[in-house]
């Protein structure tokens, strides 16, 4: 069985989305990675979908679900990537791991496209350097696990 890392955003529509395809990217099918929110949207914004294609991800086929979705699962890491889901997110069926790191929500932005589309662009660079650092010592420590055995 892979371990499930779960990033929570209040409406998953975009940061958690984000953060949840460049885990994919870098874990690959060694670690499942989903995302959820504890008041969904119901939808992807699509200029987070627009932001990561332009990094070469697609989340077009993503939807926005409720954290409530993943209590039957056993949950090994949860990630929060807002404020008020860090407060809202229950504990997870065998949950080991938990971290927050709050990022700008990029679906507030105001101006014109162009200006909003620079403030995805800006989160997405955020998440991805931290995310491709997580998920890069999740490997590197499962790999010295495997080492060690």
């Amino acid at each position: 069985m892979r371990p499930l890392v779960l990033v929570l955003c209040t409406a998953n529509s975009c940061r958690s989305h984000l953060a949840e395809a460049f885990l994919r990217r870098i874990l690959g099918d060694s670690w499942e990675a989903a995302s959820a929110g504890s008041k969904p949207a119901g939808y992807v914004h699509p200029l987070a979908i627009r932001a990561m294609a332009e990094a070469g991800v697609d989340i077009s086929t993503h939807h926005s679900k409720h954290f409530e979705e993943f209590l039957a699962k056993d949950v090994e890491t949860v990630i929060t990537v807002c404020g008020n889901a860090d407060q809202d997110c229950p504990m997870f069926p065998g949950q080991v791991n938990r971290h927050h790191w709050g990022f700008d929500d990029p679906a507030q932005a105001t101006g014109t496209e162009d200006e909003q589309l620079a403030v995805f662009r800006r989160v997405r660079d955020e998440m991805r350097r931290v995310f491709e650092s997580y998920a890069s010592g999740r490997k590197d420590e499962a790999k010295s696990a495997k080492q060690l055995v």
